[in-house]
C-alpha cells in the first residue's frame, strides 16, 4: 500500500486530469495566510461524484491522504494537504443543477462560487446570502461552515443548506437531508458535515436555500472617536430589534488602509459600515432609527447611501480590507484570527484586543461582523520572522481564550484547519474525543484531511 500506487491507479481512471508536475503541485501548496507550504504528491482533477467515488475508493485501499481543494481561500490553512499524497481538485465541478424559484432553492456543485451563483440568479428575483468576501466556492463554504457580512440578518452556511451529496472515506456515495423546510426524521447528517473541514467526507452537492431579493437596499458608514462608542451603537442596534442587514465594525488601522487604497477619504478613526434591506419605507425607518443610535453614542458622519453605485463602493472596500492592510505593510505576511462571544461582551472582548496589538511589537487591525459578536484580528508579522508568529498566535491565543471565558467560541466563521486545532480541547473538553470517534467512524483508515481539526 502506498501513494505511488495509488497514482498508478488513479491515473488509469482519469488520465491526464491526474497531474504530478512540480507547477501544478506547487500551485496546491500555497494559501493566503501565514501557514508554509505544504506540497502534495499529485492533483486529481474530477468533474463528477463517480470519479470522486472511484478515486476515494483507491485511496481508501491505499491509504494514501486525500485534501479536497476548491477555491483556496480558508484562512486556516484547511485546505493544505500537509501530509502530502493526493489533491482532489472540485472547481470543474461547477454547474449550477437546478434553481427553484418557488421553493427557493438551488441545487448547485461544490465548485460554483457564490458569485457565479448569484450571477445564474439575477433574473429570478433571488440571491444567496452567506457572502463571506472572498468568492468562495460553496463546497468550501460548507465544509468550513463559513458566514459573513450577511449572517446577521441571513444565517451561516449551518442555516443555508438543506440537503448534501457526500462521498465518504471508502467511496460511498450518500444523501443527506431533503429539499423540505424542515424534517425530524433521523440524524441531522448535513449538519455534521457542515463545518467538518473534509475530515468526514467530500461534498459533490449541496441543496441551498435562496431569498427574495429586497425592495430596497441601502447602506451607511459613520465614524466614532473610538471602538468602545462604535461597538455601544452596535449593542444599542441590536437590543432594540432593528432588522439590519449587515453591520461591520472597521478600526482605524483598516480605514487607513482603505483610505490609501480605495480613495475614500474617511476620518481617520473607527467607523461603522451598515446595511439596511426591506420595502422603502422600512429602509427609510431603520437608517433614521439607527441614525439616532449613533448620534447617542457619540458619533458622527453619518452618510446615508442609497445609489447602488455608492453602495457598491463602500463594500468593494470593505471586501478588500485584507488586501488592503497586506498593502500597508509590504513585507509582512498576515496572521488572521477570529472569535466570536455573546453580544453583550463584544465591547470587553474589541478593548482587549485592541490594548493587546497596542502593547506588541507587530502591527494589526481590528475588523468584524460586530452585529453576531464576530470579529476578526489581522495581525502582520515579518515574513520568515519566527518572534514575530510567535507574538501574533499568543495574541490570538489570548483572544480565544477571553472568548472562552464569556462563554464564546475560539472561531466564529474561519474554522479550525490546522492553525486552532491546539484550543479545541479548551471549548470542547471530552466532547472533542467524540468528535475523534466520529472520524473514526466515517474514516477508519484516516486519509480525508489529516492533520486538521481533529486531534492526531
Amino acid at each position: 500500500m502506498s501513494v505511488k500506487e495509488a497514482k498508478d491507479r488513479i491515473a488509469e481512471i482519469l488520465g491526464n486530469r491526474l497531474a504530478a508536475t512540480r507547477a501544478v503541485r506547487a500551485e496546491h501548496a500555497r494559501n493566503e495566510a501565514h501557514f508554509p507550504e505544504a506540497m502534495p504528491d499529485a492533483v486529481a482533477f474530477v468533474k463528477t461524484t463517480q470519479e470522486v467515488s472511484q478515486v476515494l475508493a483507491v485511496c481508501h485501499e491505499e491509504a494514501c491522504p486525500v485534501t479536497a481543494w476548491a477555491a483556496g481561500t480558508a484562512l486556516e490553512g484547511q485546505h493544505l494537504p500537509t501530509r502530502g499524497g493526493l489533491v482532489l481538485n472540485m472547481m470543474a465541478m461547477n454547474a449550477v443543477k437546478a434553481v427553484s424559484p418557488e421553493d427557493m432553492d438551488a441545487v448547485v456543485q461544490p465548485g460554483v462560487t457564490r458569485e457565479q451563483l448569484n450571477e445564474d440568479l439575477r433574473a429570478t428575483g433571488l440571491f444567496f446570502s452567506v457572502d463571506p468576501g472572498a468568492n468562495a466556492s460553496m463546497g468550501g463554504m460548507a465544509a468550513t461552515r463559513a458566514s459573513g457580512t450577511t449572517a446577521l440578518r441571513y444565517g451561516t452556511m449551518r442555516d443555508n443548506v438543506s440537503a448534501l451529496e457526500v462521498v465518504l472515506a471508502d467511496g460511498r456515495i450518500i444523501r443527506t437531508g431533503t429539499r423540505a423546510r424542515k424534517s425530524s426524521a433521523g440524524y441531522d447528517l448535513t449538519g455534521a458535515f457542515i463545518g467538518s473541514e473534509g475530515t468526514l467526507g467530500v461534498i459533490t452537492q449541496l441543496t441551498v436555500k435562496l431569498h427574495g431579493v429586497p425592495e430596497a437596499i441601502s447602506a451607511a458608514s459613520c465614524a466614532f472617536a473610538s471602538v468602545a462608542d462604535a461597538v455601544q451603537a452596535v449593542v444599542t442596534t441590536i437590543q432594540m430589534g432593528i432588522p439590519i442587514a449587515r453591520m461591520e465594525l472597521l478600526d482605524t488601522g483598516y480605514i487607513e488602509a482603505l483610505n490609501v487604497r480605495f480613495g475614500l477619504q474617511l476620518p481617520d478613526t473607527p467607523h461603522l459600515f451598515l446595511e439596511f434591506h426591506g420595502s422603502d419605507d422600512s429602509v427609510r425607518e431603520q437608517a433614521e432609527t439607527v441614525g439616532t443610535i449613533v448620534a447617542d453614542c457619540n458619533g458622527t458622519n453619518f452618510f446615508w447611501k442609497t445609489r447602488a453605485e455608492d453602495r457598491n463602493a463602500l463594500w468593494q472596500a470593505r471586501h478588500g480590507a485584507y488586501e488592503a492592510m497586506g498593502a500597508m505593510h509590504p513585507g509582512r505576511r498576515s496572521v488572521v484570527t477570529d472569535i466570536c462571544v455573546p453580544i453583550s461582551h463584544l465591547p470587553d472582548m474589541i478593548e482587549a484586543a485592541r490594548s493587546d496589538i497596542d502593547g506588541s511589537t507587530i502591527p494589526g487591525a481590528i475588523i468584524g461582523h460586530v452585529g453576531d459578536g464576530n470579529f476578526h484580528a489581522q495581525l502582520m508579522v515579518q515574513d520568515g520572522n519566527m518572534e514575530d508568529l510567535k507574538i501574533a498566535k499568543n495574541l490570538a491565543n489570548r483572544m480565544a481564550q477571553r472568548a472562552l471565558d464569556v462563554g464564546g467560541t475560539i472561531s466564529g466563521e474561519h474554522g479550525i484547519g490546522q492553525g486552532k486545532r491546539d484550543l479545541m480541547e479548551a471549548e470542547h473538553g471530552a466532547a472533542w474525543d467524540v468528535m475523534g470517534e466520529m472520524k473514526h467512524m466515517f474514516d477508519p483508515r484516516g486519509i480525508l484531511n489529516p492533520g486538521k481539526l481533529i486531534r492526531d
